[in-house]
């Protein structure tokens, strides 16, 4: 049983020194230091290169240290969806200052989900009127006439000329080396004017291949295994996070699975989006729950190769 220490900030103006202060005695100690750096709040703990790290490298009995909930939560949704993937993988979670410290959070008792429940709803209102004040802040500024964000990168004649040669067939990074900017400056200039014919679809998330088989395409129901649940939950594309939410859950002993009901093709892509877990550093629990899943999918495309 080892402790594990979790650090994080929003932006890279900040540091992590803070932090390290109240963890100065488990840092001494050679506990081992996960973090994630320049990373807001906004994103899920479940969604953090760092935090995912720490999930896969901690054994059963191990205990996530945080200088404060902040670093890990600011909502009840977050602690929410965090506790089970904590109780499942038999973790302890200790806040060292705050209103929770001296909680496991992870702690699988009524007392301690009201209490977690309680206290998390006090941090979203914190947040909440942190973000109200802000846009307050904003309106009485730009009401008195101030001029907020950083000043323009190019002129409005400038943008006009790099508008024209874009038109004209210049490229967004030959523009962005001439006038000395980043591309995405470029680029937002050219939004601004309607220049760019942004495809529909753009932020939409990839479409995998489908893969050779007959049955590519043909709704079937297959046992995701918990472990690649929890892996991609973290690192999965929309459309695979979307069927897990709508996915049965299945209780094995201390595991669990997840029912569902999709397309051949979306097995496919949950397998290659959770290919990491097959790699060579994973876990031999994790090799494990992939091979299984692998030979599922294999079996429901009349043996052709996933």
């Amino acid at each position: 049983m080892a402790d594990r220490v979790y650090l994080r900030h929003s932006t890279d103006k900040q540091t992590d020194a803070r932090q390290r202060h109240a963890l100065a005695a488990l840092l001494a100690s050679g506990a081992p230091v996960y973090d994630d750096p320049a990373t807001s709040s906004r994103r899920p703990s479940l969604e953090r290169a760092g935090f995912t790290k720490l999930l896969h490298e901690a054994a059963v009995g191990d205990t996530i240290r945080i200088a404060d909930a902040a670093r890990l939560f600011r909502s009840v949704a977050d602690i929410l969806a965090l506790r089970p993937v904590l109780i499942r993988r038999g973790l302890h979670l200790r806040v060292e200052s705050g209103l929770l410290s001296g909680i496991d959070l992870a702690a699988d008792d009524p007392g301690t989900k009201m209490m977690v429940n309680v206290l998390a709803s006090v941090l979203e209102f914190q947040r909440d009127m942190i973000s109200e004040n802000t846009r307050q802040g904003v309106a009485a500024a730009e009401a008195s006439g101030k001029a907020l964000g950083r000043p323009t990168a190019l002129d409005d004649g400038t943008a006009a000329d790099v508008v024209t040669a874009y038109q004209q067939g210049t490229a967004v990074k030959a523009l962005a080396r001439e006038h000395h900017v980043a591309p995405k400056t470029i680029r937002r200039v050219l939004d601004a004017a309607g220049a760019r014919q942004l495809p529909d679809q753009l932020d939409a998330p990839p479409v995998p291949e489908e893969p050779s088989g007959p049955a590519a395409d043909t709704p079937v129901t297959l046992d995701l295994p918990g472990l690649l649940a929890d892996h991609l939950r973290a690192v999965g594309d929309d459309t695979i996070r979307q069927a897990l939410i709508w996915g049965r859950i299945i209780r094995r002993g201390k595991g669990y699975s997840i029912r569902l009901t999709m397309p051949l093709e979306l097995h496919h892509a949950a397998l290659q989006q959770s290919a990491a877990l097959a790699a060579e550093g994973a876990g031999p629990a994790e090799r494990k729950a992939h091979r299984v899943y692998a030979i599922r999918i294999r079996t429901a495309n009349g043996g052709n190769p996933a």
